[in-house]
C-alpha cells in the first residue's frame, strides 16, 4: 500500500470532517451563553475531544494541541474557574485559530506564532498549563501536571472490579455513515446529462407516436386488401388450387403481421412511457443531489450576529426556522451575500440600543429571526426585527438630497413605494460613514443577487414596530417548471412559480388606469402589456380575445399577452451561450424541446422592471415635460398600440390612435398634430409609404415623425430616414427614457 499516498487522503478527509465539526463547535460555543448551555457544553467537549485524538493520530500536533488548550478552558467554565462571557470570546478564537490551520498543513503539524500566542491566551484563562506540542512531551508553562488516575484492569475473563454481578453493557454499534462527498462539477455534468436524457426520451415518445400513425396507415391499407379479396368473389374460384392458396397465405401473412405490429407498438409505447417515467425520476434525483441544507449556509450566522452585536454595542437574539431546507448549491454564494447584507442592516440600521428599547417598553435584546418554508419549487425565506422600522420620510429626503427625486415626486410616492426605494443604489439615510453602514451599499444589492437568481424581494415595515425582508426563489436552477407560450413562429418559457393565472382579455375587461391599458384580474386592475412588442418581436396579438398570462413579481403583476399557450412542463435549464444572447434583455436561459426547437427562457423580474418603467413616468422625463403635446400613434396591431399609448401618457402628453398608414393620413389632414409615431408594417399604407406622403405635403411636412418598428438592422433604418422620418426608434429598446429623450429633441 503507498503509504504516502493513503495520508494524503486521510488528511484530506481530515480537513472535510473538521471544517464541519468546527462549525458544530462554534455553535455550541455560542449556546453556552444560554440557558441550554449545560448540554451544548457537553457537546463542545465531545467534538473538541475527537478532534484532538484524530488529529494526534495523523500528526497535526498544533491541531491537537489547540484542541486540548480549549478543553481545558471549557472545563474550567464548567467548573467555575472562567467566566461564560471570557470563555466564549476565547473559545471563538481558538476556533478561529483552528479554522486557520486546517488551511496551513505545515503549520497543523508544527505550529504557527498565531497559534502558540492563542495556546498561551486560552490555558492562562484556564489556569491551567500550556499543553505540549507533541503528546508525551513536558508542559512548557513548568507547572506540573497532575497524575492521570489509574483504572485497574479487568480481570481476564471477569467484569471490571467493584462490578459484581452486574454483566458489562454491550456498546452500541456506530451508526453507518450513508453519504459520500461527491465534487459539484460531477453533479453539475450528471445534472445536464439527466436532463438531455430526458429531452430525448420525450422526442423518442414523439417517434413512438409517429410510428403508430403508420402502423395505423398500414392497418387501413390491409383492411382494404381484404376488401378487394372479398369483391373478387367467383372470380377467385377460377384460380387453380396453387394460385388460391397463395392467395390464402398472403392474407394469412398481412393479418399476422397486423397482429404483430400492433402488439409491438402497444409494448415499445408501453416501455417508452416508462423509460421517460424513469429518466423523470432520475432529473429529480440528481436535482435532489444538489440541494444542500441551508444549515450549511445559516449556521455560521449566530456567530456574526453576536461579532456584529457586540461591535455595535447591542444585544441580539437570533432565532432559525427551517434550515434543514436544501437549496441549489450553485445558489449558495449569491444567496449567502444577500442574507448577509439583510442581517448586516437588521443588526445595524434595524434594533436599537439597549438602553433605548427599554425606555420604548421592549426587551434589551432585539429579535432577529430568519425564517424558511418551501411552497413547491420555490424558497420563501424571510428576515424579520423588532425594531425602529423603516421610516418612509427619512427615505424621501434622502432621494431629494441625492437628487434623485424632486421634492413634489418624493411626496407624491405611497408608503410603500417610499418604503421601497431602501433597494435604490447608492441610498442611506445614515449621515455618518462606518464600516458596517453609511455608504449606500447593501438593500440594492440584495434586490441584485435575488433578481439574478429568478426570485424577488419585498419589504414590509411598521415604524417603531420593526421590518420584514421576504425573499422567494427557485429551490434550484438545473430542472424548471415552465409555461411555454408561442409568439410568432418561437417557442418562450415564463417561469411557472412566476405565472399566477392564463386567461383571454375581453373588451368588457379591459380598463385605463392612469392613462395605462389594464384588464381587470380577479376585481384588481392588472396592467396590459403585448409580449411580443415588448421582446422587439413584429406587432401583436390581433385576436379579440388574445391569450395573456399573468404573471407576479413580488407585490406587482402584469398580464403579458401572447400568441397562444403551448404547455406547462419541467424542462432543463442551460444558460445562454454565445455574446448576443448573454446580452439580450429579459432573457434567463434556454431549454431543448423534442421537436428539435430551443425555448428561450423569460427573466420575469427583468420584464416587470420594464412594465414599472412604461407605467410611471420617470422622474427626469416628467420634469422636462414643458408644455402637453397632442401624438398620433398608428400601428396595426391594438396591443402594441395600447402598450406604446402608455408609454406616451407616462409622459403627460395627448394621444390619439390609427390603424394603419391610410387612417393616420386622413387624420393628419383633418386636425393638426405635434407629432407622429408610426410603426412600419401595416397593411393599405405602410409607415415608410405614409412618411414620404407627409413630407412630400406643405400642409403636414413640418410634423416631425418617428418610427417605431422592431425592423432593427442598418438597412432598415436607413430607409426610414431616407423616406424622411426625423428619429428611428427600435421597439425591443423602446422605454419611457428613450421616448422623452427623442420628444423632447424633435419639440
Amino acid at each position: 500500500m503507498d503509504t504516502e499516498a493513503l495520508k494524503k487522503s486521510l488528511l484530506k478527509k481530515f480537513q472535510e470532517i473538521s471544517g464541519d465539526r468546527l462549525q458544530k463547535i462554534q455553535l455550541g460555543v455560542l449556546e453556552l451563553e444560554k440557558a441550554t448551555g449545560a448540554a451544548a457544553a457537553d457537546e463542545v467537549a465531545r467534538e473538541l475531544h475527537t478532534m484532538k485524538g484524530e488529529a494526534r493520530m495523523l500528526g497535526l500536533s498544533a491541531v491537537g494541541q489547540l484542541a486540548h488548550a480549549c478543553e481545558d478552558l471549557l472545563k474550567a467554565h464548567r467548573e467555575g474557574r472562567a467566566s461564560t462571557a471570557v470563555a466564549t470570546d476565547l473559545l471563538l478564537q481558538g476556533c478561529d485559530a483552528l479554522s486557520d490551520l486546517l488551511d496551513d498543513m505545515a503549520g497543523a503539524q508544527s505550529g504557527t506564532e498565531a497559534s502558540a500566542s492563542i495556546c498561551e491566551v486560552l490555558a492562562r484563562a484556564a489556569g491551567a498549563p500550556i499543553p505540549p506540542l507533541h503528546p508525551g512531551g513536558k508542559a512548557s508553562s513548568g507547572l506540573k501536571t497532575p497524575p492521570a488516575a489509574v483504572v485497574p484492569a479487568a480481570p481476564p475473563g471477569g467484569a471490571p472490579a467493584g462490578q459484581g454481578d452486574e454483566p458489562a453493557p454491550a456498546p452500541k454499534p456506530p451508526a453507518q455513515d450513508r453519504s459520500i462527498r461527491v465534487h459539484v462539477e460531477t453533479l453539475d455534468a450528471m445534472g445536464l446529462l439527466a436532463g438531455d436524457l430526458l429531452v430525448e426520451s420525450a422526442r423518442a415518445r414523439l417517434r413512438s407516436a409517429e410510428l403508430e400513425a403508420l402502423f395505423q396507415r398500414f392497418t387501413r391499407m390491409g383492411d382494404r386488401f381484404v376488401r378487394m379479396a372479398d369483391r373478387l368473389g367467383d372470380a377467385a374460384e377460377a384460380l387453380d388450387e396453387r394460385e388460391r392458396r397463395q392467395f390464402d397465405l398472403l392474407e394469412n401473412d398481412l393479418d399476422m403481421l397486423r397482429d404483430d405490429a400492433f402488439r409491438f407498438v402497444r409494448r415499445h409505447g408501453d416501455g417508452m412511457n416508462t423509460l421517460h417515467g424513469n429518466l423523470s425520476q432520475l432529473a429529480d434525483h440528481v436535482a435532489q443531489a444538489r440541494l444542500v441544507p441551508l444549515s450549511t449556509l445559516f449556521d455560521a450566522f449566530p456567530r456574526a450576529v453576536r461579532d456584529i452585536a457586540k461591535q455595535m454595542n447591542k444585544e441580539v437574539e437570533l432565532s432559525v426556522d427551517n434550515a434543514g431546507i436544501g437549496v441549489d448549491r450553485s445558489m449558495l454564494s449569491d444567496l449567502r451575500d444577500a442574507v448577509v447584507h439583510l442581517i448586516r442592516n437588521s443588526v445595524d440600521h434595524g434594533l436599537e440600543a439597549p438602553e433605548v428599547r427599554e425606555s420604548l417598553g421592549k426587551p434589551r435584546a432585539g429579535r432577529l429571526s430568519l425564517r424558511v418554508r418551501a411552497d413547491g419549487d420555490m424558497l420563501h425565506l424571510e428576515v424579520e426585527d423588532d425594531g425602529r422600522g423603516i421610516d418612509p420620510e427619512a427615505l424621501r429626503q434622502a432621494v431629494v438630497k441625492r437628487r434623485q427625486l424632486t421634492r413634489a415626486q418624493a411626496a407624491a410616492l405611497s408608503e410603500r413605494e417610499a418604503v421601497e426605494l431602501v433597494f435604490q443604489s447608492g441610498l442611506s439615510t445614515r449621515e455618518e460613514v462606518s464600516e458596517l453602514s453609511g455608504r449606500g451599499v447593501g438593500m440594492d444589492v440584495v434586490k441584485r443577487k435575488v433578481e439574478g437568481l429568478g426570485g424577488s424581494v419585498s419589504v414590509h415595515s411598521r415604524v417603531g414596530l420593526g421590518t420584514t425582508i421576504s425573499l422567494r426563489l427557485p429551490q434550484s436552477l438545473s430542472l424548471m417548471r415552465v409555461l411555454l407560450v408561442r409568439l410568432g413562429d418561437d417557442v418562450y418559457g415564463i417561469p411557472a412559480a412566476d405565472v399566477e393565472a392564463v386567461i383571454r382579455v375581453r373588451p368588457d375587461e379591459r380598463v385605463d388606469v392612469s392613462g395605462n391599458r389594464a384588464v381587470r384580474h380577479r376585481g384588481i386592475p392588472t396592467v396590459l402589456v403585448a409580449l411580443g412588442p415588448l421582446l422587439g418581436l413584429n406587432g401583436g396579438n390581433r385576436f379579440d380575445r388574445p391569450p395573456a398570462v399573468v404573471v407576479r413579481h413580488g407585490d406587482d403583476r402584469a398580464a403579458l399577452v401572447v400568441d397562444s399557450f403551448v404547455e406547462e412542463r419541467e424542462v432543463a435549464v442551460k444558460p445562454c451561450g454565445g455574446d448576443f444572447l448573454k446580452s439580450a434583455a429579459f432573457l434567463a436561459g434556454t431549454a431543448a424541446l423534442e421537436d428539435g426547437r430551443i425555448a428561450v427562457l423569460l427573466h420575469v423580474p427583468d420584464i416587470m422592471s420594464e412594465v414599472r418603467k412604461a407605467a410611471r413616468p420617470a422622474g427626469a422625463a416628467a420634469a422636462n415635460v414643458s408644455r402637453r403635446l397632442r401624438i398620433l400613434l398608428v400601428d396595426d396591431s391594438p396591443i402594441a398600440r395600447a402598450t406604446e399609448s402608455a408609454l406616451v401618457r407616462a409622459l403627460g402628453h395627448a394621444v390619439e390612435e390609427a390603424q394603419d398608414g391610410e387612417e393616420a393620413y386622413q387624420k393628419l389632414t383633418a386636425e393638426p398634430f405635434d407629432i407622429l409615431l408610426t410603426d412600419v408594417q401595416m397593411p393599405r399604407m405602410d409607415g415608410f409609404q405614409l412618411t414620404r406622403r407627409l413630407k412630400a405635403s406643405a400642409a403636414t411636412a413640418r410634423v416631425p415623425v418617428i418610427i417605431l418598428s422592431s425592423l432593427a438592422s442598418p438597412e432598415d433604418r436607413r430607409r426610414g430616414l431616407d423616406a424622411g422620418a426625423d428619429a428611428y426608434l427600435v421597439k425591443g429598446e423602446l422605454g419611457v427614457e428613450s421616448l422623452a429623450q427623442a420628444i423632447d429633441r424633435l419639440v
